[in-house]
């Protein structure tokens, strides 16, 4: 599973014009499920996205998590991370996971994030969506649960 937060201090994501899902200070998820995910690349991912410590404390180091701030996540599905371009100019999405299986572990996600206190908002599963951030830094990591 794969992950790409970014820390913002807004995001919002929009389909057909309509925001599906919108945050203050926090963090944009752009997660991936590939082939072979279990519950334990879930739960490594979400103990990651609520404790990187990647926010400023008052001396202004990165030494605050997600909960120490009580910010918001956005999370968006989002296949293309598992994109091999390697080979040729055409992505290869054959390590991605099929829709069924991928929006389930999406949904766990969502809600696994919500007990752990956090206040969650999404995207729409499978739509082309339009996403807009105001990335805080900009920091930016990529989380790879293999």
């Amino acid at each position: 599973m794969k992950a790409l937060i970014q820390r913002v201090t807004g995001a919002e994501v929009t389909v057909e014009g309509k925001t599906v899902g919108a945050i203050d200070r926090g963090i944009l998820v752009l997660l991936g499920v590939e082939k072979g995910d279990t519950d334990r690349d879930l739960e490594y991912i979400v103990r990651k996205i609520t404790n990187l410590r990647i926010f400023h404390d008052n001396e202004g180091k990165m030494n605050l998590s997600l909960k120490d701030i009580a910010g918001e996540v956005l999370v968006v599905s989002q296949f293309t991370l598992s994109a091999d371009c390697r080979k040729g100019n055409r992505p290869s999405f054959d390590h991605a996971e099929g829709p069924e299986k991928a929006n389930t572990m999406y949904r766990k996600a969502v809600e696994r994030l919500n007990n752990e206190g956090i206040s969650v908002s999404t995207g729409k599963f499978a739509s082309s969506m339009q996403v807009s951030l105001i990335n805080d830094g900009p920091v930016t990591f990529l989380l790879d649960s293999r």
